[in-house]
């Protein structure tokens, strides 16, 4: 992203993205992960072949990984949570860019505007 210096500008792409910054539906902070696995059936067709696959999410609690089954009908409404989550959450960043950069340039745009009187 690139961050533009005059400070009209900057303000009005930060009032864009805060515009953009309203969830389209739940969101989720967590990944999509697909594992296979072995069961402990001695005669289960895992233990020399195909594993079994399943989705699990993944996520900290508390500093620990915690991981939860989600069945297959619900994967991709649950990958579009996820999605959901990271758009927003770079948005968050680029607006906290473009702020930090409005403060930094507010001395200068004084300054300048001193000058001119």
């Amino acid at each position: 992203m690139r961050i533009p210096r005059h400070p009209t500008l900057l303000k009005r792409q930060i009032d864009s993205r805060v515009r953009q910054f309203r969830a389209r539906g739940p969101l989720l902070g967590a990944s999509l992960v697909r594992i296979a696995r072995t069961c402990r059936s001695p005669g289960c067709h895992c233990q020399t072949g195909t594993k079994h696959v399943g989705n699990y999410l993944t996520f900290a609690v508390q500093g620990k990984t915690r991981t939860v089954y989600v069945p297959l009908d619900l994967v991709e409404e649950v990958r579009a949570w996820i999605q959901e989550h990271r758009r927003l959450k770079a948005l968050s960043r680029e607006i906290s860019a473009l702020s930090i950069a409005r403060v930094k340039g507010h001395v200068k745009a004084r300054k300048r505007r001193k000058g001119r009187s």
